[in-house]
Order: structure tokens, then C-alpha cells, then sequence
């Protein structure tokens, strides 16, 4: 299946190559690329209740910080995502283990996003969920239109690699050595150039390498892109409020 050649016939009934010198069928790669971005949708409308709740009742939010209880609580929603991920790489072929990581994954993750949003002033945040709209959605056409023309983006694997290892220092610098508001706001304007470069590079993995069986993967590479992004924005604006 993965190698299966291009027909003309695929042409015939309404497909088109996403690249050139694709080798395999245009149907199969597009009928792949709409589940990752059902589950993607799943993810983030998941991530857009959970945190809803989270913001406006109040009282979720005031025992995370008020209490040793919410704290250790919050303390293991963060580590939840890293540890669901190793079992995830290793079972994210097999049904439904794959969906029920995958769900423990998102809510975790979702839980932080909402706690971070509880204490942020509301224009900050349409204004981080507005531009984070747009940006991914430009920047997937853009990655689309650019791959039906022949441009490859698996160069920048090793330089965002890089850049986010540079990004992780830096980060724990500013926790033990605050340096500022302007230093987090230089932060957050790095992660946000950081992830817009890894939302074009796996949106590219994803019409190109990705193989049938890894949707599971592919989404949580874009939703990671996503939800970095949108933190990385909320980071900039909360700073500069």
C-alpha cells in the first residue's frame, strides 16, 4: 500500500498528486491526511472545553493554588503528557489502547492549558486564540500550496531540534535567574518562531512521510505545535499587558 504506484485512474476519480513524484495513491495519502485532522479537531475541541471549564469555574482554579492537595495534583498533570507519550510510541498502532492514551494525553495537557489560562486576563487570551488561528491556518496552506510545487521542508528538522534545545535552556534559566519582562517576552517571541517552523515541518512529514498506520503520531505532533504555539503567544501578550 505504501508503495503502491500512481494511476491515471486516481485523476479520473477527483484525486490529485500532492507532490510531484509521488509514488503512491493520492487517495490513500488524502483519506490518511483527513483522519489525522479528525482526531487533530477532536484534540483541540477537547482542549478548548476543558480549559473553558477550568477559567470560569473559579473554584477548580483556587484549589490548584491554594492548597498542597491541588499543587501536587497540578505537579502530576504536567508530568502526565511526558509519561503517557513512551507507552503511546510503542501502542500507537493498536486500537483502542492507541485512543485511550491518546484521550489521557489531551485532557492532561488540556488541564495545564486551562490552569494557565485561569490566570490570565481574557483579552490576552482571544488575542493568543485569535492570532494562533490564523497563523496555523496560513501556515498549513501555505505548506500545502509549497509541496504541490516541489518545496521540502525535511531540512529543518535538525535546526528546530537545535533551536528547541536552545529554547528548553533558556527556559530554565529564567526560572532559576528571573531576568525580567523583557526576557520573557524575547522568550516567547522565540517559541513562537520556533513552533510556526515546526507546524510547516510536520504538516510536510505529514503529506510526505507519515506512513497509514502513525495517524495517531502525526496528530500529536501537530497538536503539540498548536497548543506550544498558543502558549508561546499567551506568553508574549500576558508580558507586554
Amino acid at each position: 500500500m505504501w508503495t503502491q504506484p500512481y494511476r491515471k485512474n486516481d485523476l479520473e476519480a477527483g484525486a490529485r498528486p500532492l507532490y510531484p513524484l509521488m509514488q503512491e495513491s493520492p487517495e490513500l495519502r488524502w483519506a490518511f491526511i483527513r483522519k489525522v485532522y479528525s482526531i487533530l479537531t477532536f484534540q483541540l475541541l477537547a482542549t478548548i472545553a476543558v480549559g473553558a471549564v477550568v477559567v470560569f469555574v473559579h473554584p477548580i482554579a483556587h484549589f490548584f493554588v491554594s492548597t498542597g492537595a491541588g499543587l501536587a495534583l497540578y505537579i502530576l498533570l504536567i508530568l502526565t503528557p511526558f509519561l503517557v507519550m513512551l507507552p503511546l510510541y510503542f501502542y500507537h498502532q493498536k486500537h483502542p489502547f492507541n485512543y485511550l492514551l491518546l484521550g489521557i494525553f489531551t485532557l492532561s495537557l488540556a488541564f495545564v492549558v486551562g490552569l494557565t489560562c485561569a490566570f490570565t486576563s481574557g483579552k490576552v487570551i482571544l488575542e493568543s486564540v485569535i492570532l494562533t488561528t490564523v497563523v496555523v491556518m496560513s501556515l498549513t496552506l501555505y505548506t500545502f500550496w509549497a509541496a504541490r510545487r516541489g518545496h521540502d521542508f525535511n531540512f529543518l528538522g535538525p535546526f528546530l531540534f537545535g533551536a528547541l534545545l536552545v529554547l528548553v535552556v533558556f527556559g530554565m534559566i529564567q526560572i532559576f535567574f528571573p531576568l525580567g519582562r523583557i526576557s520573557v517576552t524575547i522568550y516567547g517571541c522565540l517559541a513562537s518562531l520556533i513552533f510556526c517552523g515546526y507546524i510547516i515541518y510536520d504538516t510536510d512529514n505529514l503529506i510526505k512521510r507519515f506512513s497509514y498506520d502513525e495517524y495517531i503520531w502525526a496528530a500529536i505532533c501537530l497538536y503539540l505545535d498548536i497548543i506550544n504555539l498558543f502558549l508561546a503567544l499567551l506568553t508574549i501578550f500576558s508580558a507586554t499587558d
